[in-house]
């Protein structure tokens, strides 16, 4: 009988031994797809974007490694004061924090630019497994018990839509509905916010900013500005149309060489991909992207502990958002709203946001067979 896996008994040897590492190959595969297509998006250079990424995907893997080695009851131990400091970040950030195209999400420490509200995908999953790990099932029946949780949710998203990024704060709506769900929470209920959400619609239009209704509207007839604000968007469609089934070949992509896209080392890189490589390259990193979710939702399928199995479904679930915005965002399916596309768009906290996420997720399939009570103990 193979023993328990705790961190008592298990030896870092044994730790490694017991890693994802088809998981781990994937990540890494995805992460190198991602700096090519920054090196030809580049023009066939290492400047200004591919050699930055390389390095970036270097440490975090470093960190990755790292994390996935750590006790998961670090994870739950701190979760709260994880949680507790990106919120406090994000007050930051509406006090002093950096602007850029617009927005002001940044906080500038001269060395490096974060974003915390890309951090407070991962924090605020941990924070609500936590939550959700020691209520009993009765306690999950009590809608008392829902209302501290919700407050975790909407004082960040709250944060966000005023920096403003509606992305992000609709990326950490979903993402943390998921944890609820999976923690327990009745059907019914979920049915109840989205019919308040429709009703609060028109409210909220009056309140949105003028870019945002912009984005709305282009969304649905973008050859009405076909010059501007519907460019964007256009181009996207011209390059992929133009890419075909089989591409164009590596670097030599129209639309993306000659500069007629828009933020292709972003949020359009996947259309680089698209153009260069046409439909069975695309097709290919999606293959990518389902095994990689798979993996993470096998991970928390077989969790025995609470809190691990929350915290993988909800991290799980935050890639899959990230990767279905974006491909759905760049095909024209959804309004733009400015979400990278994970491992591959160019970006140093997204970037360290899905490594944390990734290396949780292998810390938590390392110790899934340790069973832990909802005191935070051993069992």
């Amino acid at each position: 009988m193979p023993r328990l896996a705790t961190s008592d008994n298990l030896t870092l040897l044994e730790k490694i031994r017991l890693l994802n590492w088809g998981m781990i190959a994937l990540i890494v595969a995805i992460g190198l797809i991602g700096v090519a297509l920054l090196y030809s998006a580049g023009g066939k250079s290492w400047t200004p974007w591919a050699a930055p990424q390389l390095a970036r995907f270097s440490v975090g893997l470093g960190l990755m490694f790292i994390i996935s080695l750590t006790d998961v009851r670090i994870w739950l131990r701190y979760a709260y004061v994880m949680y507790g400091f990106m919120l406090f970040l994000l007050v930051v950030v509406e006090a002093i924090g950096h602007t850029g195209m617009g927005a002001q999400r940044w906080i500038n420490l001269g060395f490096i630019v974060i974003q915390p509200s890309e951090l407070m995908k991962v924090t605020l999953v941990l924070a609500l497994a936590k939550y959700f790990h020691s209520l009993s099932l009765d306690d999950i029946g009590q809608p008392i018990k829902l209302i501290a949780p919700t407050a975790m949710v909407a004082i960040p998203v709250g944060l966000v839509l005023l920096q403003p990024n509606l992305g992000t704060a609709l990326l950490l709506t979903l993402a943390s509905g998921a944890v609820f769900f999976a923690g327990g929470v009745r059907w019914w209920k979920f049915v109840l916010v989205i019919v308040l959400i429709g009703a609060a619609l028109p409210f909220a239009w009056d309140h949105l900013h003028d870019y945002q209704k912009a984005r709305l509207t282009t969304f649905l007839n973008p050859e009405a500005d076909p010059l501007g604000r519907g460019y964007n968007i256009l181009q996207s469609k011209i390059a992929m149309g133009s890419g075909g089934l089989f591409g164009r070949g590596f670097g030599q992509g129209t639309q993306s060489q000659l500069q007629f896209l828009p933020e292709k080392h972003t949020d359009f890189i996947f259309v680089v991909l698209a153009e260069e490589f046409g439909m069975l390259g695309a097709t290919f990193l999606l293959l990518l992207y389902f095994l990689l979710i798979a993996y993470g939702f096998m991970i928390a399928l077989t969790c025995r502990n609470q809190f691990g199995r929350l915290a993988a479904f909800g991290l799980t679930v935050t890639m899959f958002l990230y990767v279905f915005v974006n491909v759905a965002m760049v095909t024209g399916t959804i309004p733009v709203v400015g979400i990278p596309l994970p491992l591959v768009s160019y970006g140093g906290t997204a970037m360290l946001t899905l490594m944390i996420g990734c290396g949780i997720l292998l810390s938590i399939s390392v110790h899934r067979d340790l069973r832990i009570s909802r005191t935070g103990l051993n069992e």
